[in-house]
């Protein structure tokens, strides 16, 4: 036995020795391998890119992707990821139709989750579909009055449009329900942007107490109409 572990042992390979153990010139960090790693099994289980003949086989492709976004969506009908993902494909398509459809029935299973009405309203921003995004906007405030979010994005659409009569309507709106010292102070802020000091003025008296006691608030009303004055 003594003898057997012996051989077993002679036929090992011996240990190499490191004669040099200075650093190496060029050093790897653990983040460049994992990233590596990552880029290497993207590129592994990426399909390739399919070449599209004609007409007919474009419809074909289309059909059997639309099946495959049918079929998740009846494995899991509630979720808000599977219903974004079938509309921005739709989207990426050019079939702007059927991709509001998909928004449209996304929200029938789960109006209350805003980032749907998020990204339902970007994608009609995104298209240019002015109209459109405003019937979002206007249908997810209404329906979550309470969600700020909605209320600034609706407001910035306006104001990028150039279009602060509209902007200054979705204001007096929100205001209707009584938000926080934030809100009405976003108010007083988007008349001076534009100079509107007498509306301003307003607005923060409108505010009360949920502005007369912001500090931060009395003092950038100050400067503002002093500047004015």
């Amino acid at each position: 036995m003594v003898r057997s572990r012996k051989n077993a042992e002679a036929q090992l390979p011996r240990p190499v020795r490191v004669k040099n153990k200075a650093p190496a010139p060029i050093q790897i960090t653990a983040e460049q391998i994992l990233r590596e790693a990552r880029e290497l099994r993207d590129r592994e289980i990426r399909p390739p890119k399919r070449e599209i003949a004609g007409p007919d086989e474009l419809a074909e492709h289309r059909l059997r992707w639309r099946a495959e976004f049918e079929g998740r969506l009846r494995r899991g009908r509630s979720s808000a990821s599977a219903w974004a993902k079938y509309a921005r494909w739709e989207e990426s398509q050019g079939d702007f139709p059927r991709a509001r459809s998909v928004w449209e029935r996304a929200l029938d299973v789960d109006y209350r989750n805003r980032t749907l009405w998020l990204e339902y309203a970007e994608f009609e921003m995104r298209n240019r579909f002015v109209n459109h995004a405003r019937n979002v906007w206007d249908r997810a405030v209404s329906l979550l009055p309470r969600v700020d979010q909605l209320w600034y994005k609706y407001i910035h659409m306006e104001e990028m449009l150039r279009n602060v009569p509209a902007a200054r309507q979705v204001f007096e709106r929100w205001m209707q329900w009584q938000p926080d010292a934030q809100g009405w102070l976003s108010y007083v802020k988007f008349e001076l942007r534009y100079g509107e000091v007498a509306r301003a003025r307003a607005v923060y008296e409108r505010a009360g107490d949920l502005l007369s006691e912001d500090e931060d608030a009395q003092k950038l009303f100050a400067a503002f109409a002093e500047e004015r004055c």
